[in-house]
Formats: C-alpha cells, structure tokens, sequence
C-alpha cells in the first residue's frame, strides 16, 4: 500500500518513526502515556469501601444526605496520588488504568462478577485477590437485596418482564426491549464548570447556608425535603475541598523531599493551586484546568454515570482565563496544550468499568465519552470559534490519543478556517471530531421549551447527546428496542428462534396467509407496538424507582434549579426543568432493508412466496443461495432510494407517532432516538437471519448508518436517505448517530480538504443531527485483527467514541470492517 493511501494516523502507526514526528514539546505527556498506555486496567476498591462502610452508618437518614456523607468519608479516606511529571492531580483510583466499582448498582451480583472479571472476553480487568476478598465478603453481602435492579425486577409486569430479562435469570437480558436504568445511575450528563470557576465551592456553600438560615423551623416540608437537600449540599462542598487539600498536602510534602529543581518548583506550585481551588474561583488559567479537573473526578466517585461526565464548552469557559493569561505574558500556547494534554493523559487512566454483562456489553473497547465541546454559537447567537477552539483541534491532530471524546458543534455561518481544521483532524483517521449540528438542535430544544440563550448554549453529552446546564433535569436511564426482532415475531407468530416456541411478542397470524402487502405490515407494526407499549411501561416504572436509589449531591449543588428549589438532580420532577428523555430503535436499516425485500419480492414482483422466504431464513439461507442473492439486490436505505426510504420514513413515523402520544403520561418527552452504542451487536446475536439477507446473530444495522455495505450510491446518498426519512414535522426525536467510512485517498489532499468540508456543508444544510467518519483502509482493520501487536495503537470510531481497535471483541471488529468504505466523495 502506497504512503498516498494512508491516513495520517495509519502511518504512524506503520512506520514508529513518523509516529514520534510529534513528540518534540509534548516530552511530558508521552512520558505519562507510556507509563500505562499498554497496561490491563486494574479495579480500585476503595470507592465500593469506604462507600458502603458509611451507608452502613447512616440507614434510616434521607437519601441525599447519606450520599453526601458517603462521599465525605471517602473523600477523607480513600488514597491521593500525585502521578510523576502530572501537572493536575486528582483520581478516583489506583495508578495506572483503573476502574472503579459502584455497589449501588451491581451489589446483587457483585461478588460472582469480580470473580469472573479477568476472564471477560470484553473489556476485561485485572482485580488483586486481596481485593477481591474485600468485595466478596465486606461489600457485596451489605448491597444483597438492596439493589434498584432486583427492585425493578420485581415491579415489572409478567409480559413486560419476558421482553425484558429472563424469567428465570433476571440479571440475563433478552435484548428485545433492554432497559438501561440499572447499569448507571443516570444518563450522561454535562455540569456547569464555569460556576465553579467563577464562585468556587465556598460560595455554593454559602448559598446554602443562607437557605437552611431561612427555613420555616415548623415547616414539615422545610424539615423532611429542604433540610436534608441544603445539608447534603453543605457536606459535599466540604467534602470536594477536603480532597483536593489533601492533595495540596501531599504535593507541599514531595515539593520537601525533591532534588530536581524543575519536579520541586512544579510541585509546590501544585501544593499552591490545591489549597485555593476548587475552594475559590479560579485566578488563573492553570487554577482554571485544575479546579474543572476536581469537579469532573470527584464526579466520577459520586456516581456512575453512562458515558462518564461531560466536560461541556471547554473553548468557552476556559478562553476568559487563557485571553487574561497570555496577554499578561503568564501563559503560552505551548503551556496551554501541555496543561490540557495532562488532562486528557489523565482521562484515558479512568476506564469507565461495566460489571453488568448487559453494560458490559453495550460499552467495548473500554468505551468512553467524556466529550469536549468546541465551536458552535455564543447564547446571543455569535459564532463562538475562538483561539482555544483551534488549539483543541491542534492537540487531537498531533497527539495520539483517543481521549477526550471531541465533539465539534456546525452551523450554517461556520467559519471557512474552522471547517477546514475540523475537516483536517477528521483527515487524520482518530474518528475525531464528531460534529453535531446546530441547525438541527438548537430549534427543537426551542420546540421543547428551551429559550434561545439555552439551546445555543448547549454542550455534546455522551455519545450524541446534547444537554443544557441549569435547564436539563432528566437523568434516567432509558429503554433501547430491538426492532429487528419485530420482524422476526412477524415472521414467526410473536416467536424467536433464539428463544425457541416461547411466546414473546403478539401472535400476528401466520405470514403465509398474508396476501397483501398490507396485511403484512399491520404485523410488523402490531409487534412495534407492542414493544413500544413495554418499553413505555419500563420507563414508568424506572421513573417512579429511581429517586429511591439514586442521589446527586455534587450534580445538584451545581444545577441552578436544583438549588432553586431544593431538589435532588434524580428526583422525577424539578419544577422548571426540561424532561429530555429518549428510546431507541435498534437495527433501523435491517428493518428497513427487510420490509422493503419482502414488499418487493413477495407481494409485488411474486418472485417468491412467503414459504420460500421463510425457509431460507428459517435456514439461515443455506441451501437457499439463490434467494439470498435475491433479496440482497432488492432496494436498500442509505441509497437515496425512494422505495426503501419511504418505508423508513413510515417505521420512524409511526415510533414518533407513539411517543407523542403516551410520553406525555410520563411527565418527559420520550423522544425517538437511533444511538446504539454498540448495541446492535449483542442485540444482533439474539435475531436469527432476516429478509434483507443478513445471517443470524450478526450485528444489526447501527444508528441510522445503512446496513453494511449496503449503502452503494456513495456518501451524499447516504445523508439524502437519512434526509428523506426523517419526519421533521414533529419535534418527538432526538439525535441519529451516523457512521461514514472513507478511504483515505478519496480525501488526500487539499482537494480532499475541499471536498470533505463541502460535504460537512451539505450535512449541514440538511439538518441531520450527528455525523462522525472512520478513515481508514479496509487493508489496514484487517492487518489489525491479525497482528494485534503490531497495531496495538490503531484508534478506530466506534459509536459516538473511538476506542483501540484491538481492545475491541472479534465481532465488533468484524462490524467495522464490514461498513462500507467509500472510495469517492
């Protein structure tokens, strides 16, 4: 392969030397990559410790003010370490790549999944016996029977119940219509930085302080609800500055004991900035990148969140301190990178730990989003491209690294200098940034209540997401539908063969005595539905839990409406919030493709009959080869294909149709959403062989990408058919995550500058919520999957994150390797 043909990225990794092009200046951050870059991840038990030893304390106190002193213990408690040559401090964990543990969520199955962890296929951790021992008998024994999960289990209606978990097992899901409530806590989530920036935690303290002064002493709500909310707050505000000074401790007492002039000064400087943030506001740049990076670590030990914490508008609350900085001659540039290089080396040690098999699961690679927001417009509506947006771009381009998760906010009056850079660090070949566009945002958060200074506002959160601080208010984890297998009980009378002559969805009638199209589809919807309608029934359920599991002190303590009414982030309803909650349709393209083969074949050309159709499948189309052929040349989504795209748009109608009208029973707007993770590969696993052609148990369909290499128009078709299928009459929807592949060649060059960013104009033109790019050589994934130490540093994009391609199972390559990869743009 010629040296023209690769990515940037894909060079380096081939040839080690051009890999090391960029480390002059960066000597500081690759000496902490190399420390732990190639190392297992290890578990740190002393957040499951100390955690459960105070719930242990304080049974029968409200559940705000347990968490807050939970997290006081182990702020007092839990080991601090100052890494060599780091210039932030602060970690939830052991040195090196760790991961935490959060008994609250998994105690009912603790202790069987740190036995089993270093054995996982996926994602797997290194745990000490010692420490194992102390989950086993100290821990998980406390967390038994105490769990949300084991009490959703038992709230769930029997039928409800059977789509969701096995009956017999309820810690197995089936993976038709999977809840997401008991592996997190809460969803993704973005805080509002700058107000710790600005006022520090004293001054959040002192807010709550003149609040509880002013509570009504005979007021059973001040004392049952208010009281305990403002002492939550007040304890956790003391908690986060006992942890970061003794941080300035430890660095004052190995600033004493250094010999090395540079390390010694470093380290008192450190010493300095702990001892004042996150306490104060922050004075200077380096305070302002130190005091973020408490918040979003101590983040880390109150809760596990899906997709980690956020860290939002870095480029805008960050820029005040960096203008100030540089022109007082203080800061440089290449301080600036180094300083936020450290964090992003610091991100990459937590690895966000799913002991749930179904989390597990959902998250490869050690999967990650702690996304970083760049570009975008200003809350009056300016463009918000300032110098900071252009070194996060710069740092993504030349350090190779796949945290933090970039994400670059587009719109119509982008600047030409800032799509360009975009389209230049896409060229590399990391999967960053992800774009998401704001004339797509901006004006259904409007449509759903938001005021403009908050949509324009708003930051990237977790894989697609968007959140607004201070307005946002909904954190529960949501259901993800398995639409493919509604095709399959379609096909089957409510039955999966999966799951053998156990009935699980409706029984629809035998499709064989279906003679129009017609009756065939009211089937298909008829099972939808009835999906839909369990999925809904989950959500009620989880809603009502929830708050009687799961609190959020340090969340709440910076959420403007939280304080306002003295209301804990995780209870259902905070008045004046915005519920944005979503569910999502897993494998859109294999049910499209599916629909569109048998509309086709069956019922208007009779090419085949239903009976054959169904042999083949049932057969996984062995013996069948001529109907597989068949059905694989039948019309498919992502071609700009009006005959698949109008049944797409009818799938996506009547989801959104739905939600719009029972999400209001559940006091949120449920909105349809096609971000799988990845998901639809384990969903995959569950569907046999569908219509479209697909083999049984191979992944589905993600996102609203097409089905693998189905999509044969080229890229621009791809967006024309995500384009027509959409129903922008209703606000009822969320993001679409969609994957492009692209050969490095089709982009080389200024040429290929040019066209990518006229592509990422179109995009934006038509609306379309997200879209992110893997360049890279089908040549080069599959030397990958066959020399994995030679390319153990070939960063791939995933699903809304990029991860090591060789950290990823052997199905989640071969997914990647099957999209299609456009040799033209």
């Amino acid at each position: 392969m010629s040296t023209c043909c690769l990515s940037p990225h894909e060079e380096r990794i081939i040839d080690p030397q051009k890999g090391k092009v960029n480390y002059e200046g960066r000597e500081r951050v690759f000496k902490i990559l190399e420390s732990f870059q190639d190392l297992r991840p290890k578990i740190d038990v002393e957040r499951a410790k100390y955690f459960t030893e105070s719930f242990k304390a304080t049974e029968g106190q409200p559940l705000q003010l347990r968490w807050a002193k939970a997290l006081m213990h182990i702020a007092q408690n839990i080991t601090v370490y100052i890494d060599d040559q780091q210039l932030i401090v602060g970690r939830a964990g052991a040195q090196g790549r760790y991961g935490i543990v959060f008994p609250e969520l998994d105690g009912d199955f603790l202790g069987l999944a740190i036995e089993q962890l270093p054995q996982r296929v996926e994602s797997p951790f290194n745990i000490d016996p010692d420490d194992a021992q102390i989950i086993i008998n100290d821990v998980a024994p406390y967390w038994k029977g105490k769990t949300f999960h084991e009490e959703l289990a038992k709230a769930l209606p029997e039928d409800t119940l059977k789509v969701t978990y096995d009956p017999a097992d309820p810690l197995a899901s089936r993976f038709i219509v999977n809840e997401t409530a008991s592996f997190r806590s809460s969803i993704q989530w973005v805080h509002d930085y700058e107000k710790i920036l600005k006022r520090g935690f004293k001054g959040i303290k002192e807010e709550a302080q003149a609040k509880l002064d002013q509570l009504d002493p005979l007021s059973p709500a001040d004392n049952m609800e208010k009281r305990p909310f403002l002492e939550a707050v007040i304890i956790t505000c003391d908690a986060i500055v006992v942890w970061a000074n003794r941080h300035a401790d430890l660095a004052a007492q190995m600033a004493r004991l250094e010999k090395d002039p540079q390390r010694k000064q470093e380290l008192s400087d450190i010493a300095e900035r702990c001892a004042w943030v996150p306490e104060h506001p922050a004075r200077n740049f380096r305070e302002a990148v130190q005091s973020q990076w408490f918040v979003q670590m101590f983040s880390r030990i109150e809760q596990k969140t899906g997709t980690i914490i956020s860290n939002g508008r870095m480029d805008q609350y960050f820029y005040p301190y960096y203008q100030k900085d540089v022109a007082e001659g203080i800061l440089n540039t290449q301080q600036a990178i180094e300083l936020l290089e450290c964090m992003w080396v610091g991100m990459a040690q937590f690895i966000d730990l799913y002991l749930s098999p179904t989390g597990g699961a959902f998250n490869e690679g050690y999967a990650h989003w702690e996304a970083v927001t760049v570009g975008g417009q200003t809350p009056d509506g300016v463009d918000a491209t300032n110098e900071l947006t252009y070194l996060f771009l710069e740092s993504k381009q030349k350090f190779p690294l796949n945290y933090p998760d970039l994400a670059a906010r587009i719109h119509s009056r982008s600047p030409e200098r800032y799509l360009y850079e975009v389209a230049e660090t896409v060229k590399e070949g990391t999967g960053f940034p992800k774009l998401i566009n704001d004339e797509e945002v901006v004006p259904l958060l409007l449509s759903k209540g938001a005021k403009f200074a908050e949509a324009l506002d708003y930051a990237v959160s977790g894989c697609a997401e968007c959140r607004m601080p201070n307005r946002d208010t909904y954190t529960s984890g949501n259901p993800y539908i398995n639409f493919a297998a509604a095709i399959e009980m379609t096909l089957y009378n409510g039955r999966m063969l999966k799951y053998g002559d156990e009935q699980l969805g409706l029984e629809t009638g035998d499709p064989t005595q279906f003679e129009t199209w017609d009756e065939f589809w009211k089937a298909y919807l008829a099972q939808q539905t009835n999906f839909l309608k369990h999925a809904f029934i989950q959500q009620h359920i989880i809603i009502r839990l929830r708050a009687q599991h799961f609190a959020s002190p340090l969340g709440s303590l910076m959420h403007d409406l939280c304080m306002e009414n003295c209301t804990d982030l995780h209870q259902p309803v905070i008045k004046g919030g915005i519920d944005l909650g979503y569910f999502e349709l897993i494998g859109y393209g294999t049910v499209v493709d599916s629909l569109a083969a048998i509309k086709k074949l069956v019922y208007e050309e009779k090419k085949l009959t239903m009976a054959e159709l169904l042999e083949a499948v049932r057969n996984n189309f062995e013996g069948h080869e001529v109907i597989r052929e068949m059905v694989m040349h039948t019309p498919k989504y992502g071609n700009n294909d009006p005959y698949s795209d109008v049944i797409a748009k009818e799938v996506d109608r009547t989801a959104v149709e739905f939600t719009k009208k029972y999400s209001r029973e559940l006091g949120v707007h449920l909105d349809l959403r096609l971000v799988p993770f990845t998901s639809h590969v384990p969903f995959g696993k569950v569907v046999s062989a569908t219509p479209n052609g697909r083999k049984a148990w191979m992944p589905l369909a993600d996102g609203s990408s097409a089905s693998h290499g189905a999509d044969v128009n080229g890229p621009t078709a791809v967006l024309l058919s995500n384009f027509f299928s959409k129903n922008y009459g209703y606000r009822n929807r969320a993001a679409r995550l969609l994957n492009i592949k692209l050969s490095p060649s089709c982009v080389a060059g200024e040429e290929g500058s040019e066209k990518l960013v006229s592509f990422i104009r179109t995009w934006c033109d038509l609306k379309l919520w997200h879209i992110q790019f893997n360049i890279v050589n089908r040549e080069t994934l599959l030397a990958a999957k066959q020399d994995p130490d030679k390319y153990r540093g070939l960063i791939v994009r995933v699903a809304g994150y990029s991860a090591y391609f060789v950290d990823l199972s052997s199905d989640l390559q071969d997914d990647i390797i099957a999209r299609t990869e456009h040799e033209m743009l």
